[in-house]
């Protein structure tokens, strides 16, 4: 018992660890710059209105059907970036974008 549960610490450190790494470097071609880009218009405390052109230039470049996986990974947003994923999934529309239709 002790073991399986030692197993599943280090399972979660290590998931931990490699979504930080990835978030560091960016996700779905969606930079960490192009991802501060967009922080203000998908802030979890006083969003701006509309997102910045430079948030639109780094959606336009992102791949969105890969951001769509990680709509459900609310935590890593607010951990990383204080991002509220609604809004954040809101952003490609303001900018003229389509979300996939699953998504």
């Amino acid at each position: 018992m002790a073991k399986a549960q030692a197993m599943g610490a280090l399972l979660t450190v290590l998931v931990v660890l490699a979504t930080s790494a990835e978030m560091a470097h960016g996700i779905c071609n969606l930079s960490s710059n192009g991802i501060r880009a967009c922080q203000p218009a998908a802030a979890i405390r006083n969003p701006t209105d509309q997102p910045s052109a430079a948030c639109c230039a780094a959606l336009a470049g992102a791949d969105l059907p890969c951001l769509c996986r990680y709509k459900n990974a609310a935590g890593v947003w607010v951990r990383f970036y204080r991002i509220d994923i609604n809004r954040a999934m809101g952003l490609p529309g303001k900018c003229g974008l389509a979300m996939p239709a699953n998504c």
